[in-house]
């Protein structure tokens, strides 16, 4: 695995560079198009070049995409996303948040669920329908690293980035936790449908709530302790990788959700060491690691989120109802940030340009990809994943390209 892992990490520094210097496009477009670019010219070559072909192959299937991403790149992506998130500006948008994060990720999950298993038996494909609401789970949420990565290049207001980037980062721990609440309904024996509401209030309350209280006590004891070695920037920076490392690895342990955990102990420790500010050495150099860590993995996942899309074999129907879904996706999209937003008193005359933004803002990416990915044969697993893909990649792509044209559009008029 760690060969494989080095190969990529290598070609996400070529391609990096490569955009950098020529295609000048945000980088996560830039990678994504530069790998889908390579994956097609290798395809089309390997009957030439059959040897290499197949090693591409173990190379990308080596790395182990979901676990590379859900067990360690993940809780380095949130923490630095959420190491510079300022709390206040997230204070007068909290209504918002927690609405969009919440509801709006049940909402999304129930629409897209029974449109895609409807959509999926008029197309005569055999999906049931607990599969399809797994699907409406993990394409749900917004994903906070494409987010904030394309965020960064688009010009829009600032009280519409801090809702966007806000609800990204914690309805992705939202979105897993309702997941693994229908994998538990889809795994359950039908003797066993007393147990069902039991085990997934246990679920939400100690992944969802466990999380949120893990990550507050962690990101407190980490600024307590990076504040006593202030005058230790090298010191700093190891004490902040080991609150990731280890204290991800510990809410695997106690059965808490990481990805949350993640969000709240940068946030707390980004505002309370207020990292944004440029005096002192120990923030100076906190900010330059975490961005440099930032931007590498985000290089890694969409490269990987490229290369590994030639594993899929073609099939017409998948592709058919793939791109049926993106309407269904974006459809729920709009409904489930409509509904919560209408619940909220609004400064601006036209609330329901806001709501298109956040309806066209509202990305997916590598961890809807790896939560497919997760999923067993028994459980549709090539069908969800094929239609995930379709999906991440148009939003990424088409979505993520157009996000800050769209808004100024809106706006202007």
């Amino acid at each position: 695995m760690f060969q494989s892992f080095s190969i990529i990490f290598l070609i996400a520094a070529f391609f990096s560079y490569v955009n950098y210097k020529w295609l000048k496009l945000p980088s996560t477009i830039g990678l994504m198009i530069l790998a889908l670019s390579t994956v097609v010219l290798i395809t089309l070559t390997q009957n030439i070049f059959p040897a290499f072909y197949l090693y591409f192959c173990d190379v990308v299937i080596n790395t182990d995409f979901r676990s590379l991403l859900m067990d360690g790149m993940l809780s380095f992506l949130l923490f630095a996303g959420s190491l510079h998130v300022n709390i206040d500006d997230l204070k007068k948008e909290r209504k918002s948040i927690l609405l969009f994060a919440t509801f709006g990720v049940l909402i999304s999950t129930i629409i897209v669920g029974f449109l895609t298993y409807y959509l999926a038996q008029s197309l005569s494909i055999e999906l049931p329908l607990i599969h399809a609401l797994l699907f409406g789970a993990l394409i749900s949420p917004t994903d906070p690293i494409a987010v904030m990565s394309i965020l960064k290049k688009a010009n829009i207001q600032k009280s519409l980035g801090v809702k966007i980037e806000g609800e990204s980062l914690f309805n992705d721990g939202i979105g897993v936790v309702v997941f693994s609440g229908l994998l538990i309904v889809a795994r359950l024996d039908e003797n066993s449908n007393e147990s069902v509401s039991s085990a997934i209030g246990e679920l939400f309350l100690m992944e969802a709530v466990g999380g949120i209280v893990y990550g507050l006590i962690l990101g407190y004891i980490g600024y307590r302790v990076i504040k006593s070695i202030n005058e230790n920037p090298q010191l700093a920076v190891l004490i902040s990788l080991a609150i990731v490392i280890g204290g991800y690895a510990i809410a695997s342990i106690l059965h808490v959700s990481g990805p949350l955990a993640m969000v709240v102990s940068g946030m707390v420790i980004g505002n309370k060491i207020n990292i944004a500010s440029n005096k002192g050495m120990t923030r100076k150099m906190l900010n330059n690691i975490w961005e440099v860590l930032d931007e590498v993995f985000n290089a890694i996942l969409f490269v990987l989120i490229g290369l590994s899309i030639h594993l899929l074999k073609f099939d017409s129907l998948y592709l058919t109802l793939g791109f049926l879904s993106i309407f269904v996706v974006l459809l729920a999209r709009f409904i489930s940030v409509l509904l919560p937003y209408s619940l909220l008193k609004h400064e601006e005359s036209k609330p329901i340009k806001t709501v298109a933004i956040l309806t066209w803002g509202g990305l997916r990416g590598g961890i809807s990809i790896a939560l497919a990915l997760s999923l067993s044969e028994d459980l549709s697993a090539e069908i969800i994943l094929y239609i995930t893909y379709v999906v991440v990649l148009v939003s990424v792509l088409v979505q993520g390209l157009s996000v800050g044209k769209v808004a100024k559009k809106i706006y202007s008029e």
